[in-house]
């Protein structure tokens, strides 16, 4: 073990630690060393979403200490931020540990001279930013690793918006959290008349509000006993998604009971994260039973939300977030024109990976449609540019996470499960289902097939593999792949777009990202993203083509496959 180790081992056996973390970390002395090794090596880093890591003692774990700090930091930078009274909203899930993690930092704030409203108990994410616009806070914390395993927790920091942190508040609170060099600098205590505990009454008022974001109520009537299963996965949405469900009208919704206890542990999946197949399972078993219209399943902080439904031969599959994106931007913008409710300054979201088919139909419909970096908060920072001047409607991007009106400043898996539900009670009013209203909108539009590998290097030379590629595509792009010419280049960490063809060089008007986008003659897009916290760079693709008639749709699917597998090879990712 390295001096620089052994030395912040000894910090914490010598300094003023609680007893249970002195005992653990001699334990780990003594029966661990790789592990201590690894728990010690660095710190936990405060990025620009927070703190993530493995929960136990060391610098680089979550736990009492590194929370502690993490708050100290922030309240520090609050305190040079605002003047007068300072106000702050913690919510947190069902992770264990996330309870006391929440109120460590309350007791934090509150010693600062901060006042703090703590929920009762276990909230969604999406409700803490309601909940800080809705109190007129200065910010707020959220205790959730989202869907990572159970061994994990997390930290994520929120301003006055309601949305997580962005320039030049991200790198000023990473700066002030960075200069808290011992636990003695942090006040652990003192301010506990400062902790207000929140809950039915925040409640009433983000479930108010939801219900205001319902387009077609009357199509509700007629469906209400459309047949719903709904699953929390061990997590937070079993507070909220009932009773939404119930508020809107809905009258015929299953709970996956195997699933709707929180808990910590997540005892019935590997990953709690309706992505995965395995993690939605239990619900899908359920809703086959059931003969049900759709499944839907929120991960532990719901924020995010899968579905699956019945496709053309009756047989349940998982949609995966693209294909609920164009899904739910579609019924929102035409449901707003059907009911007059549209605007000639609506306007929605989506990320640069996104599917390019919302671009397609937001124009047919006169609604502008913005293109922002990965991260919701790049679309809080969008609306609170255009506050005042242009209306937000909704946003989303495909790793299952979307926003309905601009009161929640992150993504919302409450406020969707009760639109999707709407969605597929209007598709039940018109004789059709969900999977068949995809493909209609595949016949209007055009049919967009999108797919996504991640490719991991493992260790320091994995990271300088994935530099070094990144490197080569940005300073010597391909001029074809599958036998369709490059006319486009995007490059997000130059700011800028390039026409291959002509040479013409553009700005792009977004923050740097290490992201290349290539546009093909065809219409194919691919995109290349590093991972900003681990050795791995994902790309996605996006392939089109037109689409006459839903006959066609099982042909077109094969070939836009196909599409994607060749690129994939000429490209040598696999």
């Amino acid at each position: 073990m390295d001096n620089i180790i052994e030395s912040k081992v000894s910090q914490w056996l010598d300094g003023q630690f609680d007893a249970d973390t002195v005992a653990a970390v001699k334990k780990l002395q003594q029966e661990n060393p790789d592990e201590l090794a690894d728990a010690f090596y660095r710190s936990l880093e405060f990025g620009t979403g927070g703190l993530r890591g493995i929960m136990g003692v060391g610098t680089n774990r979550m736990n009492k200490y590194t929370v502690g700090m993490a708050t100290q930091g922030f309240a520090n930078y609050l305190k040079q931020a605002f003047t007068g009274e300072i106000k702050l909203a913690i919510a947190h899930d069902s992770r264990n540990n996330s309870r006391y993690f929440a109120e460590v930092a309350a007791n934090v704030l509150a010693a600062n001279g901060i006042k703090v409203f703590l929920f009762e108990s276990l909230r969604p994410t999406p409700e803490l930013s309601f909940t800080i616009r809705h109190l007129g806070g200065q910010g707020g914390i959220v205790l959730t690793a989202s869907h990572n395993p159970k061994e994990y927790n997390g930290y994520k920091a929120y301003w006055n918006d309601g949305a997580q942190l962005v320039p030049p508040h991200d790198k000023n609170v990473i700066r002030e959290v960075e200069k808290i060099a011992s636990i003695d600098e942090v006040k652990w205590s003192g301010g506990e008349a400062n902790i207000t505990l929140i809950g039915k009454e925040v409640d009433e008022a983000y479930l108010q509000m939801l219900k205001g974001l319902s387009i077609q109520p009357d199509v509700i009537k007629e469906q209400h006993d459309l047949k719903i299963v709904y699953t929390p996965i061990h997590g937070t949405g079993i507070t909220l998604v009932p009773e939404i469900l119930k508020r809107y009208g809905f009258t015929n919704v299953h709970v996956v009971e195997e699933q709707s206890t929180p808990d910590g542990n997540f005892p019935t999946v590997v990953y709690p994260n309706p992505e995965e197949s395995e993690a939605m399972s239990i619900g899908l078993k359920k809703a086959k039973e059931l003969d049900a219209a759709i499944l839907l399943g929120t991960d532990p902080d719901s924020d995010r939300v899968g579905i699956a439904v019945k496709d053309l031969k009756g047989e349940w599959v998982l949609l995966n977030g693209n294909q609920t994106a164009v899904l739910l931007f579609n019924y929102i913008i035409e449901g707003r024109r059907q009911k007059g409710l549209a605007g000639s300054t609506d306007y929605v979201c989506k990320t640069v990976v996104t599917s390019d088919l919302i671009d397609v139909f937001a124009a047919q419909n006169n609604v502008k449609c913005y293109n922002v970096l990965t991260g919701f908060k790049w679309i809080a920072d969008l609306i609170r540019e255009k506050e005042g001047k242009e209306q937000f409607i909704c946003g989303g991007e495909e790793s299952y996470g979307y926003m309905i009106g601009d009161n929640v400043r992150d993504k919302d898996a409450i406020a969707s499960v009760a639109l999707i539900c709407e969605m597929a009670a209007y598709a039940a009013s018109q004789g059709r289902s969900l999977y068949e209203q995809l493909i209609d909108i595949y016949v209007k539009y055009g049919y967009y097939k999108e797919n996504l590998i991640s490719i991991t290097k493992k260790g320091m030379k994995g990271a300088e593999e994935i530099a070094e590629m990144m490197r080569g595509y940005r300073e010597n792009p391909p001029t074809t792949i599958n036998g369709s010419k490059v006319v486009t280049l995007y490059d997000y960490e130059l700011q800028q777009v390039k026409s291959l063809n002509t040479g013409e060089v553009k700005p792009i008007n977004l923050p740097k990202s290490n992201v290349l986008q290539f546009v093909l003659e065809d219409g194919s897009k691919i995109s290349a993203r590093p991972s900003g916290t681990e050795p791995k760079i994902k790309f996605y693709f996006s392939v089109n083509q037109p689409l006459e008639n839903a006959a066609g749709f099982d042909a077109a699917t094969k070939a836009l496959d196909q599409k994607v597998e060749n690129i994939i090879k000429d490209m040598k990712l696999k």
